[in-house]
């Protein structure tokens, strides 16, 4: 299976039941709020690699991580969150304005609304992988776009903020404008986004083969030291 293909809905609930399951730790991430994650992941101001993200899908332990059967199931578990994730980079650069978060839905007084809240949760995690790396944005014109997702997925906001999350209808409006945003957000970051490659300097003049070689040998570099190259 490519990394490039999406989750099938089989494979979707396949991921999802290994993170409600018994196998997985009590704190794992649910499908909605790892989705968030990935996304903060996928859109923010520098790479991040999997070695470091991937950890936390487990809860705030980290050494207590899941209890796989056997090598296959980890390799096949750990199969499906990078082609989840994969999913989340593709759409961003593909098609932003076609990326849908996944936020939960419930009914309220007859009503289909959105709950995003542990999106936003996962989201606020994965900008607290690089601590600082989001002010920026926080500091720029861009900031209202940030707000929804602060109101929801933040560990405090002020008390005269709760009502705007509390009432089920104000949380279903910010979760139709954290949908909304998430392609500005995603737009602001690409030209300041740290690419993670780094260029390497040659401070010294290149030595040609057949130039005296360097080290004083009084060989040509081709048949000394360049001859190791």
């Amino acid at each position: 299976m490519q990394l490039d293909q999406p989750l099938t809905d089989k494979e979707f609930d396949e991921l999802d039941n290994f993170l409600l399951g018994d196998q997985s730790p009590e704190d794992s991430m649910t499908m909605d709020h790892l989705h968030g994650y990935l996304t903060a992941i996928a859109i923010g101001p520098e790479p991040i690699t999997p070695a470091e993200w991937l950890p936390s899908i487990w809860g705030e332990d980290r050494k207590d991580g899941p209890k796989f059967k056997n090598p296959k199931q980890e390799e096949r578990i750990y199969n499906l969150i990078t082609r989840f994730m994969n999913e989340v980079l593709v759409t961003f650069e593909v098609a932003p304005k076609e990326f849908e978060p996944l936020f939960v839905e419930h009914e309220h007084e007859g009503k289909v609304l959105l709950n995003a809240e542990a999106w936003c949760w996962g989201f606020w995690e994965g900008m607290e992988l690089r601590p600082g790396s989001w002010d920026a944005i926080w500091d720029s014109e861009a900031a209202p776009l940030m707000r929804p997702i602060y109101l929801l997925g933040a560990d405090e906001i002020k008390p005269e903020e709760l009502p705007e999350v509390e009432d089920p209808v104000k949380a279903h409006q910010l979760a139709l404008d954290i949908e909304a945003n998430l392609p500005a957000i995603h737009k602001w970051w690409v030209p300041r986004r740290k690419t993670g490659v780094t260029t390497v300097k040659h401070e010294e003049p290149k030595v040609g083969r057949n130039d005296d070689c360097p080290c004083g040998s009084g060989k040509k570099y081709k048949k000394c030291h360049g001859a190791e190259q």
